[in-house]
């Protein structure tokens, strides 16, 4: 929140001057006054993009999940998809994710010119963008390597062979989804080693090169509810997790995600993320609709029965755990079905927080107990036709309005 303020505080005259000459100035101004405090929701920075609004020249950047590059919201290039748009603050934070500069609108120059040394090494880097770059190389070209990382470091948070070595991999990895060889894009990298490349591949999507290969990349991004933010994990054809952003296991049920698919993870939206918002949506509302998004076949045969059995609980209403063994025909396997229902990493679609203690009382929940409480007595007003509560929840303000042994 501060580096946005700060930020903005610094360009508000030349925001200002830019939004005047602005398709849509009045909208315009009221997004600049929210910027001054908070990050504008995708929402307002989807429309300040439609408007090719200039005045988000250097701070905020669109990043094109359907082609992989990132632009400058003015790009005159015809506009993608809402669901198709990621939004950064830094160009570092582009390449990081992987995404390659518009080749027209060039995001990474400035408008109205700038360090010479950086333009001129930016044009170096266009036109052989395989290249493998090395101090040697910027030396011979004539330059201070002092001068040249602080220029660098001062208008893109990070240096220029970063920058060389970042769009390398991030041609390398698109390389690879569209089925060239590994070693193709080895070489074409400029990495000499194998297992250099493996190793960069790897820590910037999160799988080696060989399982890149002509695959589709997992996509993550948040989703807003009103007890927390929601980290939603999907491909093109189904959800592959949905957990609260503060849940302890996050980081561990995504290494297992990417163990398990195969499949490296980028920032991004599918068609199935949109699905699971609005859906979710609907459920914070109050709408007792169910959900429809398809979910991806992970875990093991047992799993996946007791999670089944989890989503044929009515809203409403809660089960125990021996409950639950004796539906599926397995009575003696308690411990084993709370094993699994622990293991669910699909909250909320699959609601393992219906399932309560033998004696009524709530029990683990990885989001936190808190918000077990609040959703069961969200659910209990959906299913009594009463209106939902309006204001967000937290942990101090999440208490239910009945005993919770209530079932």
């Amino acid at each position: 929140m501060y580096t946005w303020r700060r930020r903005l505080l610094i360009h508000r005259s030349k925001s200002l001057i830019h939004a005047r000459f602005s398709a849509a100035a009045g909208a315009v101004s009221q997004y600049k006054c929210c910027m001054l405090f908070d990050r504008p929701t995708d929402d307002i920075l989807y429309d300040a993009l439609v408007a090719r609004d200039a005045g988000y020249d250097g701070f905020a950047y669109v990043c094109v999940t359907s082609t992989g590059i990132f632009c400058r919201f003015t790009c005159p290039a015809r506009k993608p998809k809402r669901e198709n748009c990621r939004f950064k603050e830094s160009v570092a934070q582009c390449l990081e994710a992987g995404f390659r500069p518009c080749k027209r609108c060039r995001p990474m120059f400035r408008i109205g010119g700038g360090d010479p040394v950086v333009t001129k090494l930016l044009k170096c880097l266009d036109q052989d963008p395989h290249r493998r770059w090395r101090e040697n190389d910027v030396l011979a070209l004539g330059y201070d390597l002092s001068t040249v990382r602080r220029a660098f470091k001062r208008q893109f948070g990070m240096s220029f062979l970063e920058i060389a070595r970042l769009r390398r991999i991030g041609q390398a990895a698109q390389a690879l989804t569209q089925g060239e060889a590994v070693i193709n894009a080895q070489i074409d990298a400029g990495f000499e080693s194998g297992s250099g490349f493996r190793s960069a591949i790897t820590q910037l999507f999160g799988a080696p090169p060989a399982t890149l290969q002509g695959a589709t990349l997992l996509k993550a991004d948040w989703i807003e509810t009103p007890i927390g933010p929601m980290m939603a994990i999907a491909c093109d054809h189904a959800l592959h997790l949905l957990e609260f952003a503060d849940r302890p296991a996050l980081p561990a049920e995504i290494a297992r995600l990417k163990k398990r698919s195969g499949k490296g993870i980028v920032m991004g939206r599918t068609v199935v993320t949109e699905q699971i918002t609005q859906e979710l949506d609907r459920y914070f509302a109050g709408h007792d609709e169910g959900f429809t998004v398809r979910i991806g076949g992970h875990g093991t045969p047992f799993e996946r029965q007791v999670w089944q059995e989890l989503r044929s609980i009515p809203v409403g209403t809660t089960r125990s755990y021996s409950m639950m063994a004796d539906a599926i025909g397995r009575g003696t396997a308690v411990r084993a079905v709370a094993h699994a229902n622990g293991a669910n990493q699909i909250a909320i679609v699959i609601p393992c927080h219906r399932v309560l203690g033998a004696d009524g009382t709530l029990t683990g929940y990885g989001g936190g107990l808190w918000r077990k409480r609040w959703l069961i007595e969200h659910e209990r007003r959906m299913a009594a036709g009463e209106a939902p509560r309006c204001a967000p929840a937290t942990p101090d303000t999440a208490q239910p309005a009945y005993g919770e042994g209530a079932a």
